[in-house]
C-alpha cells in the first residue's frame, strides 16, 4: 500500500505528497474547466500515469532479458469528452525507441507496455491507442 496525502490549497489547486518519499506535486484545474492551467491537472496525471507506467514496465521486461532501452521517449495525447460526463475519453501513447532490437524483443516489450497496470486499470472506460516507433 502507498499513501498519498492531499491538501486543497484553494483556487482549484491541490498539493499532493507521496508519503514514502516525501516528493510533492501540485495539480491545477485546466483553463477549460475554470482553472489557471499552471500545473498538471488531475486528468493530465492519468495520461502521465499511462505513459510512465508503460515505459517502466517495458524497462522491467528489458532488464529481465538483458536488453538496453535507455533513452526511450514517450508522448501522450489526452482527449477529453464532455458527455455523458466530463472525463478522459481517449489516450494516444507514442513510444519511441532510440536503438534497434530484434523482432522478438520488440514483441515482448510492446506487449509489456500494452499490459501495464495503468492500461489494465483504465480497461474499457478509456480508449487507448499505442504506437511504437522503432528506428529503421
Amino acid at each position: 500500500m502507498v499513501k498519498i496525502e492531499i491538501q486543497y490549497s484553494g483556487g482549484l489547486r491541490c498539493q499532493a505528497e507521496h508519503t514514502p518519499s516525501g516528493q510533492q506535486l501540485t495539480t491545477d484545474a485546466p483553463t477549460d474547466n475554470r482553472g489557471r492551467g499552471e500545473s498538471f491537472s488531475p486528468t493530465d496525471l492519468v495520461a502521465t500515469a499511462l505513459g510512465t507506467c508503460a515505459v517502466t514496465v517495458m524497462g522491467i521486461a528489458a532488464q529481465q532479458h538483458g536488453w538496453n532501452i535507455d533513452g526511450v521517449q514517450a508522448t501522450v495525447d489526452k482527449h477529453m469528452v464532455a458527455a455523458p460526463a466530463r472525463r478522459v475519453g481517449r489516450l494516444d501513447l507514442e513510444i519511441r525507441f532510440p536503438q534497434r532490437l530484434e523482432e522478438s524483443a520488440r514483441t515482448v516489450l510492446e506487449e509489456a507496455g500494452r499490459q501495464c497496470p495503468v492500461a489494465i486499470t483504465l480497461g474499457d472506460r478509456v480508449e487507448l491507442h499505442f504506437k511504437f516507433v522503432w528506428p529503421d
